[in-house]
């Protein structure tokens, strides 16, 4: 029976509205009976579509508690890009002397001014906001989503992704208080979207391998279907001489429950590094309740990633950033935490590389400028940070956005290398899904200019108006992407710039144990040594493109970017061709003089 209760509460209610309506905005804001939001809050951030994929399915319960974090405004916002600059430019008479954990902390501290008014802004509505990162700019609180709506002027909605299945709770708009503005540059989670990624994807391209050839191999033959650790050292002069600097690390990225197992790494170190102790290991550091679980199935990104670092940086100590299931907290996958996570540490790993990525225009610019110069704080300490540039080539346009070519996060960030992909042995092409392009973020580092340049003239009109050609261009390096043996319970192939980026991170961390060995400084922020100096050490890779289609079902014309001589937004040049242990001298790689 229906509660009469209830129904006589709905009938006054409805009395009520009738009377004095509600109206919203077209963001679900709420206004006066003039039209107006609250005159005191100024919109902050805002975006006017909702990302592929997603549907808003309705508003968020008014009781369920959000984690939200507020970027704290810093004394000098380009503080850290400046510092990052004068240790990684070539031309600097400050190249390679790298920052201190406190020397990087002080110059992105937050105002004390911001640090002031968020903490009584907390205080007066009654939040203990806790620091989340090591210089105190990031600070999170937990609030009922009623509130966040009413404190920020939101719509909190729920938002779920078809094909994954993962729901988020965002807001298409939000406005900062009075007391906030000017001392907060962003709050998040609110108008950027996590990755549509269930748990256990395969991030790259699987496929069974019935055979793989383990006795002495005919790699000009073999290679060309099969690229196994042998193929690469072949490829790029990798050497076999072990690494000797303990201070050495080699830091590797984990996500979406793509765990590494120990078994299978000393079951691929057996069949392709027999010169190599079968045992070598590598350490995990969890993040967000990562656990790295050895008793789960076997996901082929982590086998890969782990067993290509491990497999071909010989004897240099291997990480495993594992970002476990409660990524949720930090509202994008776990990025902006295990960046945190490794800035905490005393003594980062000198490489860190990631197979993981997603569209520029799911995340908002000031969330991506923040994780940006978070990067650039690693860099600056000495960290190259490196990213698979993505496996989609130009990317296909959302609806109504037929021209537009995609650019891919974090890869359009300018303080991070982007590494795309190639094919082929021992000639290689470009790999056709290496994604490139032009980030409509961020302008054109001067480190690319004579480059791109080089490559805007060759291109002339083709493709005008697709891209944005004073943007951020990616990629910067490229490696073999296809065909890539792994041991994951029985020997399987995947295929990706996922294999790319793992691979540059071990010939950069070879090159680091030499360079510290010999009392030296790391390589640090690899973007303008690689745009100067070392560009005559690199093959140029001058066939093939990124072209695809994005409708099958009525095919268009191929939409994409042909490669050309020198630097171009598909596969770049390919591989940092290691010379031999037994003609490494002093300061010289190849041509390229490091220090």
């Amino acid at each position: 029976m229906v509660n009469s209760w209830s129904l006589l509460t709905l009938a006054v209610w409805a009395a009520v509205a009738a009377v004095n309506p509600v109206f919203c905005d077209t963001y679900g804001r709420r206004l006066d009976p003039h039209g107006y939001t609250d005159s005191n809050l100024n919109v902050h951030e805002a975006r006017s579509t909702v990302p592929v994929g997603f549907i808003n399915t309705g508003p968020a319960p008014a009781g369920e508690t959000l984690k939200l974090r507020l970027a704290l405004a810093q004394s000098t916002a380009d503080a850290i890009v400046d510092a990052l600059y004068k240790v990684s430019d070539p031309k600097s008479a400050q190249y390679g002397q790298h920052l201190s954990k406190s020397e990087v902390e002080k110059l992105v501290a937050p105002n004390p001014a911001a640090v002031d008014a968020v903490n009584a802004w907390l205080q007066e509505n009654g939040f203990n906001g806790t620091a989340l990162s090591p210089a105190g700019d990031w600070v999170g609180f937990e609030i009922p989503v009623g509130t966040a709506n009413t404190l920020f002027n939101a719509n909190f909605s729920v938002f779920e992704h078809g094909s994954s299945g993962k729901r988020a709770i965002r807001t298409m708009l939000y406005s900062l208080p009075p007391s906030l503005q000017g001392h907060v540059d962003l709050v998040h989670p609110t108008t950027s979207f996590p990755a549509p990624v269930a748990k256990g994807e395969i991030v790259g391209i699987k496929r069974s391998v019935e055979h793989v050839r383990l006795a002495k191999r005919n790699l000009t033959a073999d290679c060309t279907d099969e690229t196994i650790p042998e193929c690469v050292q072949f490829l790029y002069d990798i050497p076999l001489t072990p690494a000797t600097n303990s201070s050495n690390r080699l830091g590797v990225t984990g996500r979406f429950g793509n765990s590494a197992h120990f078994s299978f790494l000393q079951q691929f170190l057996e069949m392709f590094r027999p010169d190599m102790n079968s045992s070598t290991a590598f350490s995990v550091v969890g993040i967000d309740g990562g656990t790295n679980d050895q008793e789960g199935p076997s996901v082929s990104e982590g086998e890969l990633d782990i067993q290509y670092t491990v497999g071909l940086a010989t004897n240099v100590p291997v990480t495993y950033y594992f970002v476990g299931v409660e990524f949720q907290d930090d509202g994008l996958d776990g990025y902006l935490d295990e960046v945190n996570t490794i800035l905490a540490e005393e003594n980062p790993p000198q490489v860190l590389t990631t197979s993981y990525g997603m569209s520029e225009t799911t995340i908002s610019f000031a969330l991506t400028d923040k994780l940006c110069k978070a990067y650039a704080q690693l860099g600056a300490r000495g960290t190259s940070v490196l990213f698979a540039s993505g496996d989609s080539g130009v990317g296909c346009p959302a609806e109504g956005d037929d021209l537009v070519f995609q650019a891919t996060f974090p890869s359009n960030c300018p303080f991070v290398t982007s590494v795309g992909g190639t094919s082929g042995f021992p000639n290689e092409v470009s790999w056709p899904g290496s994604s490139g392009g032009f980030s409509n973020y961020f302008g054109r580092p001067s480190y690319q200019d004579a480059a791109v340049d080089a490559f805007l003239t060759q291109l002339g009109d083709k493709n005008a108006g697709a891209f944005n050609r004073t943007g951020r261009a990616f990629p910067d390096i490229a490696a073999a992407a296809e065909g890539y043996i792994i041991f994951a319970a029985g020997l399987s192939g995947i295929t990706g710039t996922s294999a790319s980026s793992p691979v540059t991170a071990s010939i950069i961390a070879l090159l680091n144990d030499r360079l510290l060995s010999a009392g030296k400084p790391p390589l640090g922020f690899l973007n303008p040594w690689l745009y100067s100096e070392a560009s005559s050490s690199f093959k140029d890779i001058v066939s093939g493109n990124n072209s695809v289609i994005c409708d099958r079902t009525n095919p268009q014309p191929p939409r994409g970017f042909d490669t050309a001589v020198g630097w171009d937004p598909v596969s770049v040049d390919s591989g940092v061709s290691m010379i031999p242990a037994d003609r490494f001298e002093g300061d010289w790689f190849g041509n390229a003089q490091l220090y």
